[in-house]
């Protein structure tokens, strides 16, 4: 049996986590992109020069990154496709 952190969204597009293993995904997530955050601009901002051009762009693609690879987690872990919802069917 192949075990499901997202169920699919009621309304919308997408999925919500389905218990504490979807949860924790997204905690990650964003602890994950709060980390690079603070590494390539909160703390070069700390400067008088601040982040330079190669540091907001590896941010850039960093957080691109993230999210490519995070959908992909979320896709994958999900119970059933993801499609525009109108509520029950």
């Amino acid at each position: 049996m192949t075990d499901h952190w997202f169920k699919p969204k009621t309304y919308g597009y997408g999925a919500s986590p389905a218990n504490w293993k979807g949860w924790a995904a997204i905690i990650v997530f964003v602890l994950v992109v709060l980390a690079f955050t603070h590494m390539l601009i909160v703390r070069p901002s700390a400067s008088e020069a601040g982040p330079s051009g190669a540091q907001v762009v590896a941010f850039l693609l960093l957080f691109a990154a993230a999210i490519l690879a995070f959908i992909r987690l979320c896709k994958a872990k999900t119970d059933g496709e993801w499609r525009w919802r109108w509520g029950k069917d």
